[in-house]
């Protein structure tokens, strides 16, 4: 058993080392390359890099799947195998510079993250498996990586692409809050009839779990920025897949703009959401209004003196940024003694 052991100690370092590499990967700044830096040669690098590793990860699996047992030196040059894998997977995703947008460097750093922790969560589960056998967790922990080496091929190849991604999740996201909250407000629908009767709480019936008729009157409004939060998304997106490039060093940083303030549209709509059900208090609600129809007037704005919209397409943002002003001025009417 000694002999076992032995073998293993090399997955104990392997484990440190890629723990190291894995804050790196998280916290480190690109490299300014000093050769002009070529997009398509990155990512037949990155692509190579995760390839190479996934192999590695299957031989370590293989490797420590039962008898017959390999030698220390075995496992020594299989955990440098392992190590050196990682460490070109870190490499080539620092070549990337920041001139090639935020948004795409993000994307690339999460994907090379996941492979470190992919690796991490193997290295692991075969130290805490029983020995000399294949454990339901070291299957698991080998397919992840697998996983989470395919996904390079899903990657966004540059920041235009990568802003669209980042939209289309935002996207998503606004039109599920927009969703529940029209569920919710169905006429005489009770918001919390999926919480069980609790004696202590008292009966449902309490009307602190049910709207005013001036709660409904604030609710319309807050439901209309809502809905223009998801068509702002909705056409950004549009002129972005149709207009955006990543060409010049003032597209790419508009781009990022765009994704940025675009980000910030629905944790406001979570936020101006949560506020709206019942007790409602009016002026929190009015506030997180005012910070949704902030964030929107600010992604018009952007959008609207970027690369992504020529002058046919201002008449929508022109139509949206007074749509905005209406519901909130509504909202402000409405809430005025509250103040």
């Amino acid at each position: 058993a000694s002999a076992v052991m032995e073998a293993r100690e090399p997955l104990r370092d392997l484990s440190g080392a890629l723990r190291a590499m894995l804050a790196r990967v998280r916290e480190g700044e690109p490299g300014e390359g000093r050769e002009p830096f070529e997009l398509s040669r990155f990512w037949d690098a990155l692509g190579q890099a995760f390839r190479v590793t996934s192999q590695e990860a299957t031989k370590l699996s293989l490797t420590f799947s039962g008898s017959p047992l390999n030698s220390a030196e075995d496992c020594q040059k299989l955990s440098e195998d392992v190590q050196n894998a990682i460490l070109a997977v870190a490499t080539v995703y620092y070549w990337l510079p920041k001139g090639q947008g935020t948004t795409l460097r993000k994307m690339v750093r999460d994907a090379s993250a996941e492979v470190v922790e992919g690796m991490i969560q193997l290295t692991e589960a075969i130290l805490s498996s029983p020995l000399e056998s294949l454990s339901q967790e070291q299957l698991i922990s080998t397919g992840g990586v697998w996983e989470a080496c395919e996904q390079v091929s899903s990657l966004p190849r540059d920041n235009q692409a990568a802003v669209v991604l980042a939209l289309a999740a935002c996207l998503g996201v606004v039109k599920d809050a927009l969703k529940e909250m029209e569920h919710a407000l169905v006429e005489g629908q009770d918001p919390y009839s999926d919480i069980v009767e609790d004696e202590e709480l008292g009966f449902r019936g309490n009307r602190d779990t049910y709207w005013s008729e001036a709660d409904r009157k604030l609710l319309s409004s807050c439901m209309g920025l809502m809905k223009a939060s998801k068509a702002c998304l909705k056409k950004v997106l549009g002129v972005v897949k149709a207009y955006g490039k990543a060409d010049s060093p003032e597209q790419i940083t508009q781009l990022d703009d765009i994704a940025d303030i675009g980000n910030e549209i629905s944790p406001s709509v979570d936020e101006l959401a949560l506020s709206m059900y019942p007790p409602m208090n009016q002026l929190a609600v009015r506030l997180n209004a005012a910070k949704l129809a902030s964030v929107l007037k600010k992604v018009l704005e952007i959008t609207k003196t970027s690369h992504v919209c020529p002058p046919s397409e201002e008449g929508w943002v022109q139509f949206l940024s007074g749509a905005v002003d209406h519901n909130m001025n509504k909202i402000k009417s409405l809430t005025q003694g509250e103040l």
